[in-house]
């Protein structure tokens, strides 16, 4: 290494080690709310029909039929979060300063946001789709599109199904992944960073301007705000995909119809993908040289977390290490927590309703998913 490269400031180390790849402005999709009725004319134009799978596969039994629409509705919800972050921070987001703070934590954010939104698409379509070709209700939440859009610049105006502008993140997996304890054996864990009422988006161009430079560490109070709210979205990003991972899990034991265990395992690898992805990535917000930020409005700190560091916070160990699983043999690396009680429907829609996702919905909306949620949990295997 040369003096030159020796005097690079810390800022252009920086970006030269996350920028890994070179086609940011590659694949892109659009990014407005897809209504129901337009995700199943999508699926079905994409599939068989229902009279043609009917005649093949038969009617799914009652468990399945719920197992498959808590899903559809999982999917559904996580379409709407992962289209607010895709329209400010994606390939063709429209919100110049979020994107770049997001591109702090590794200059391939935006394509990996477009990606993630477009698999969330293709799920809650092809969810939908098949249960109409099994002679199934599809599911629907369009009406409670009511929660308001981010007044930054690049948010479209339209309703919402969730929020994202004033979260609590569980960042709890983040120790749990690291450590031989299973919560499905009774343990618990510290969160790595508090984040309470944080916003993961931009609100609007006068507390997060658009213009705002952001450079690595940031040095002015805007510059800290934005930085801070991409760092929540990088946790949060983490905390749906692994909550995903786990609910695909949970599901997929109660299930009966071979070609629906099919579809469950084989949507819940790609939801354990996205999640090591960002958990690869959200490690950037707490080292060094990006380590230290704090949200000058809220107070939300992303500390360095490998000072002093140790196994349960290291941010470089993003592979699952060993845990109990079944008494009296060894350890084992495997998706923790699995169980109907930790991970299946019930705990996804208190695991959201904590986060604050759904803040401002009403009561109908949660009458709605909980009845799916413990149609899906009761649900059992007939052999």
């Amino acid at each position: 290494m040369n003096q030159e490269d020796l005097a690079s400031t810390p800022e252009t180390h920086w970006r030269n080690v996350i920028r890994r790849r070179s086609f940011l402005k590659g694949v892109g999709i659009a990014t407005a709310m897809v209504p129901a009725g337009a995700l199943l004319a999508t699926g079905v134009k994409a599939g068989v029909t229902a009279a043609s799978r009917n005649e093949s596969g038969g009617r799914l039994t009652s468990g399945d039929v719920a197992i498959l629409q808590f899903l559809a509705a999982a999917e559904i919800i996580e379409t709407d979060l992962w289209q607010q972050y895709n329209e400010l921070g994606g390939v063709n987001g429209g919100n110049p300063a979020y994107i770049a703070a997001l591109q702090n934590l590794d200059g391939d954010m935006p394509q990996y946001i477009t990606d993630n939104t477009d698999d969330e698409v293709s799920h809650a379509a092809f969810l939908n789709a098949y249960l109409m070709s099994r002679g199934a209700e599809p599911v629907n939440l369009d009406e409670f599109r009511v929660l308001p859009s981010s007044k930054a610049t690049g948010a479209s105006q339209i309703g919402r199904l969730t929020n994202l502008q004033k979260l609590v993140v569980d960042t709890s997996f983040f120790t749990r992944y690291r450590s031989e304890d299973n919560p499905d054996l009774g343990a618990t864990f510290k969160q790595a960073v508090n984040i309470v009422n944080e916003p993961a988006i931009p609100l609007n161009d006068t507390d997060t301007p658009p213009d705002t430079a952001q450079p690595v560490p940031p040095v002015t109070n805007s510059a800290r705000r934005m930085q801070a709210i991409a760092n929540t979205a990088g946790f949060h990003f983490g905390y749906i995909e692994q909550g995903g991972a786990s609910l695909y899990n949970s599901m997929s034991v109660k299930v009966t119809d071979l070609e629906v265990l099919r579809i469950v395992v084989s949507i819940g690898g790609v939801e354990v993908d996205h999640f090591g992805l960002w958990h690869d990535k959200m490690g950037n917000a707490v080292s060094q040289p990006l380590a230290g930020v704090i949200d000058p409005e809220t107070g939300v700190t992303f500390p360095d977390l490998n000072n002093p560091g140790g196994e349960l916070v290291q941010t470089n160990k993003i592979l699952p290490e060993p845990t109990r699983f079944i008494e009296g043999l060894p350890l084992v690396s495997i998706i923790r927590p699995s169980s109907t009680a930790n991970a299946g429907a019930l705990a996804t829609i208190k695991s959201f309703t904590a986060d604050r996702l759904f803040e401002g919905q009403g009561k109908e909306f949660f009458a709605k998913v909980m009845a799916l949620a413990e149609a899906a949990d009761a649900a059992q295997r007939r052999i």
